[in-house]
Protein backbone atom coordinates (compact mmCIF):
# COMPACT_ATOMS: atom_id res chain seq x y z
CA UNK A 1 0.00 0.00 0.00
CA UNK A 2 1.27 3.16 -0.60
CA UNK A 3 0.01 6.65 0.89
CA UNK A 4 2.43 9.13 -1.11
CA UNK A 5 -0.79 10.14 -3.38
CA UNK A 6 -2.37 12.32 -0.44
CA UNK A 7 0.57 15.42 -1.17
CA UNK A 8 -1.23 15.31 -4.20
CA UNK A 9 -4.45 15.53 -3.22
CA UNK A 10 -4.49 16.77 0.30
CA UNK A 11 -6.68 19.98 -0.52
CA UNK A 12 -9.35 18.46 -2.33
CA UNK A 13 -9.33 15.60 0.78
CA UNK A 14 -9.56 18.86 3.36
CA UNK A 15 -12.03 20.60 0.91
CA UNK A 16 -14.18 17.24 0.66
CA UNK A 17 -13.54 16.67 4.70
CA UNK A 18 -15.42 20.53 4.91
CA UNK A 19 -18.16 19.66 2.68
CA UNK A 20 -18.90 16.01 4.70
CA UNK A 21 -18.77 18.28 8.32
CA UNK A 22 -20.88 20.99 7.03
CA UNK A 23 -23.77 19.32 5.38
CA UNK A 24 -23.66 17.11 8.53
CA UNK A 25 -23.99 20.32 10.25
CA UNK A 26 -26.72 21.89 8.38
CA UNK A 27 -28.80 18.76 8.21
CA UNK A 28 -28.26 18.40 12.16
CA UNK A 29 -29.52 21.83 13.12
CA UNK A 30 -32.25 22.28 11.06
CA UNK A 31 -33.35 19.08 11.27
CA UNK A 32 -33.65 18.83 14.94
CA UNK A 33 -35.49 22.66 14.49
CA UNK A 34 -37.92 21.08 12.38
CA UNK A 35 -37.82 17.76 14.52
CA UNK A 36 -39.03 19.72 17.47
CA UNK A 37 -42.50 21.11 15.82
CA UNK A 38 -42.89 17.57 14.29
CA UNK A 39 -42.89 15.79 17.78
CA UNK A 40 -44.96 18.76 19.50
CA UNK A 41 -47.84 18.30 16.69
CA UNK A 42 -47.92 14.87 17.33
CA UNK A 43 -48.00 15.07 20.51
CA UNK A 44 -49.79 17.99 21.48
CA UNK A 45 -51.49 18.77 17.91
CA UNK A 46 -55.10 19.00 16.81
CA UNK A 47 -56.41 15.36 15.25
CA UNK A 48 -54.99 17.62 11.40
CA UNK A 49 -51.56 18.36 12.54
CA UNK A 50 -51.46 15.20 14.01
CA UNK A 51 -51.84 13.32 10.80
CA UNK A 52 -49.84 15.72 8.90
CA UNK A 53 -47.23 15.15 11.07
CA UNK A 54 -47.75 11.38 11.58
CA UNK A 55 -47.54 11.19 7.61
CA UNK A 56 -44.49 13.14 6.87
CA UNK A 57 -42.16 11.16 9.36
CA UNK A 58 -43.70 7.73 8.01
CA UNK A 59 -43.08 8.47 4.77
CA UNK A 60 -39.14 10.05 5.28
CA UNK A 61 -38.92 7.18 7.12
CA UNK A 62 -40.51 4.30 5.24
CA UNK A 63 -38.56 5.20 2.06
CA UNK A 64 -34.91 5.25 1.24
CA UNK A 65 -32.77 8.57 1.55
CA UNK A 66 -31.07 7.60 -2.07
CA UNK A 67 -34.48 7.67 -3.26
CA UNK A 68 -35.55 10.73 -1.72
CA UNK A 69 -32.46 12.48 -2.70
CA UNK A 70 -32.83 11.37 -6.42
CA UNK A 71 -36.55 12.58 -6.58
CA UNK A 72 -35.81 15.79 -5.20
CA UNK A 73 -32.13 16.77 -7.13
CA UNK A 74 -33.62 14.99 -10.61
CA UNK A 75 -37.51 15.91 -9.85
CA UNK A 76 -37.78 19.65 -8.39
CA UNK A 77 -34.00 20.41 -9.61
CA UNK A 78 -35.11 19.95 -13.38
CA UNK A 79 -38.64 22.11 -12.77
CA UNK A 80 -36.28 25.08 -10.89
CA UNK A 81 -34.87 26.12 -14.30
CA UNK A 82 -38.13 26.88 -15.61
CA UNK A 83 -39.12 29.67 -13.03
CA UNK A 84 -39.66 32.44 -14.96
CA UNK A 85 -36.67 34.90 -13.86
CA UNK A 86 -35.22 32.34 -11.27
CA UNK A 87 -31.78 31.79 -13.61
CA UNK A 88 -31.36 35.70 -12.92
CA UNK A 89 -31.92 36.10 -9.14
CA UNK A 90 -29.21 36.08 -6.77
CA UNK A 91 -30.25 32.44 -5.45
CA UNK A 92 -29.53 30.43 -8.53
CA UNK A 93 -25.88 29.87 -7.40
CA UNK A 94 -26.91 28.01 -4.86
CA UNK A 95 -30.08 26.36 -6.22
CA UNK A 96 -28.58 24.99 -9.27
CA UNK A 97 -25.73 22.94 -7.00
CA UNK A 98 -25.66 19.47 -5.68
CA UNK A 99 -25.14 20.66 -2.09
CA UNK A 100 -28.42 22.37 -1.99
CA UNK A 101 -30.26 19.47 -3.08
CA UNK A 102 -28.37 17.14 -0.34
CA UNK A 103 -28.65 19.39 2.27
CA UNK A 104 -32.19 19.67 2.04
CA UNK A 105 -32.67 16.35 1.55
CA UNK A 106 -30.59 15.32 4.79
CA UNK A 107 -32.58 18.43 7.00
CA UNK A 108 -36.01 16.19 6.10
CA UNK A 109 -34.78 13.11 6.63
CA UNK A 110 -33.54 13.95 9.47
CA UNK A 111 -36.17 15.64 10.68
CA UNK A 112 -38.74 12.49 10.62
CA UNK A 113 -35.78 10.06 12.50
CA UNK A 114 -35.29 12.80 15.04
CA UNK A 115 -39.26 14.09 15.82
CA UNK A 116 -40.05 10.60 16.30
CA UNK A 117 -37.26 10.13 18.87
CA UNK A 118 -38.39 13.25 20.49
CA UNK A 119 -42.00 12.29 20.36
CA UNK A 120 -41.30 9.64 22.99
CA UNK A 121 -38.93 11.70 25.04
CA UNK A 122 -41.69 14.04 25.29
CA UNK A 123 -44.28 11.37 26.38
CA UNK A 124 -41.87 10.38 29.10
CA UNK A 125 -41.41 13.69 30.53
CA UNK A 126 -43.30 12.90 34.27
CA UNK A 127 -46.92 14.45 34.21
CA UNK A 128 -46.07 16.09 37.63
CA UNK A 129 -43.26 18.31 36.59
CA UNK A 130 -45.52 19.63 33.92
CA UNK A 131 -48.36 19.84 36.68
CA UNK A 132 -46.17 21.67 38.59
CA UNK A 133 -45.42 23.87 35.88
CA UNK A 134 -48.72 24.37 35.28
CA UNK A 135 -49.56 25.22 39.04
CA UNK A 136 -47.20 28.14 39.44
CA UNK A 137 -48.74 29.62 36.52
CA UNK A 138 -46.58 29.11 33.36
CA UNK A 139 -48.06 29.70 29.84
CA UNK A 140 -47.53 26.89 27.47
CA UNK A 141 -44.63 28.09 25.71
CA UNK A 142 -43.06 28.54 28.82
CA UNK A 143 -43.88 25.72 30.32
CA UNK A 144 -42.88 24.36 26.73
CA UNK A 145 -39.16 26.47 27.14
CA UNK A 146 -38.36 25.70 30.60
CA UNK A 147 -39.54 22.28 32.00
CA UNK A 148 -40.86 19.97 29.25
CA UNK A 149 -39.04 20.62 26.05
CA UNK A 150 -35.23 20.48 28.04
CA UNK A 151 -36.09 17.52 30.16
CA UNK A 152 -37.29 15.32 27.02
CA UNK A 153 -33.88 16.32 25.05
CA UNK A 154 -32.39 15.17 28.46
CA UNK A 155 -33.57 12.09 27.91
CA UNK A 156 -33.67 11.53 24.26
CA UNK A 157 -29.81 12.71 24.39
CA UNK A 158 -28.02 9.32 24.04
CA UNK A 159 -30.43 8.69 21.20
CA UNK A 160 -29.80 11.74 19.85
CA UNK A 161 -26.17 11.48 19.56
CA UNK A 162 -26.66 7.93 17.94
CA UNK A 163 -29.04 9.46 14.82
CA UNK A 164 -26.56 12.29 14.62
CA UNK A 165 -23.65 9.54 13.99
CA UNK A 166 -26.65 7.28 11.31
CA UNK A 167 -26.88 10.79 9.62
CA UNK A 168 -22.38 11.44 9.29
CA UNK A 169 -22.41 8.10 7.86
CA UNK A 170 -25.68 8.38 5.15
CA UNK A 171 -23.33 11.72 4.04
CA UNK A 172 -21.62 9.65 0.89
CA UNK A 173 -24.73 9.86 -0.79
CA UNK A 174 -24.38 13.14 -1.40
CA UNK A 175 -21.90 11.81 -3.98
CA UNK A 176 -24.38 11.00 -6.49
CA UNK A 177 -25.71 14.59 -7.31
CA UNK A 178 -22.22 15.92 -8.15
CA UNK A 179 -21.26 16.89 -4.38
CA UNK A 180 -17.75 16.77 -3.99
CA UNK A 181 -17.65 15.54 -0.34
CA UNK A 182 -14.91 13.31 1.42
CA UNK A 183 -15.85 10.31 -0.72
CA UNK A 184 -16.35 11.90 -3.76
CA UNK A 185 -12.62 13.07 -3.65
CA UNK A 186 -11.46 9.29 -2.61
CA UNK A 187 -13.44 8.28 -6.07
CA UNK A 188 -11.65 10.34 -7.86
CA UNK A 189 -8.04 9.46 -6.31
CA UNK A 190 -8.70 5.76 -7.30
CA UNK A 191 -10.12 6.91 -11.07
CA UNK A 192 -6.79 9.43 -10.82
CA UNK A 193 -4.45 6.54 -9.84
CA UNK A 194 -6.41 3.40 -9.89
CA UNK A 195 -5.87 2.81 -6.01
CA UNK A 196 -8.60 1.44 -4.61
CA UNK A 197 -8.34 0.47 -0.52
CA UNK A 198 -5.51 3.51 0.07
CA UNK A 199 -8.64 5.91 -1.07
CA UNK A 200 -11.10 3.89 0.99
CA UNK A 201 -8.85 3.53 4.29
CA UNK A 202 -8.55 7.49 4.30
CA UNK A 203 -12.43 8.35 4.03
CA UNK A 204 -12.85 5.54 7.00
CA UNK A 205 -10.37 6.72 9.35
CA UNK A 206 -11.99 10.10 8.62
CA UNK A 207 -15.19 8.99 9.53
CA UNK A 208 -13.86 6.67 12.25
CA UNK A 209 -12.26 10.05 14.06
CA UNK A 210 -15.56 12.07 13.47
CA UNK A 211 -17.59 9.47 15.00
CA UNK A 212 -15.63 8.87 17.93
CA UNK A 213 -15.38 12.98 18.52
CA UNK A 214 -19.65 13.11 18.71
CA UNK A 215 -19.49 9.70 20.64
CA UNK A 216 -16.95 11.79 23.31
CA UNK A 217 -19.09 15.00 23.14
CA UNK A 218 -22.44 13.75 24.06
CA UNK A 219 -20.57 11.25 26.87
CA UNK A 220 -19.40 14.63 28.43
CA UNK A 221 -22.76 16.22 27.52
CA UNK A 222 -24.61 14.23 29.48
CA UNK A 223 -22.31 14.13 31.99
CA UNK A 224 -22.75 17.69 32.51
CA UNK A 225 -26.53 17.48 32.66
CA UNK A 226 -27.93 15.42 35.35
CA UNK A 227 -31.04 13.87 34.87
CA UNK A 228 -33.44 14.44 37.60
CA UNK A 229 -35.93 11.14 38.75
Amino acid sequence: MTFSWIASYWSLLLAGAAQTVLLLVISVVFGFILAIGLAFAQVSGGPVTQYLARGYCTFLRGTPLLIQLWLFYYGVGSLLPMIPGLRQSLFWPILREGFFFAAVSFTLNYAAYEAEVLRGALLAVPKGELEAGRAFGMRPFTLIRRIWLPRAIRIALPTIGSEIVMQLKATPLAFTVTVMDLYAVASKVRQDTLLVYEPLIVVTVFYLILTAIIARAFRLLEAQVPSRR
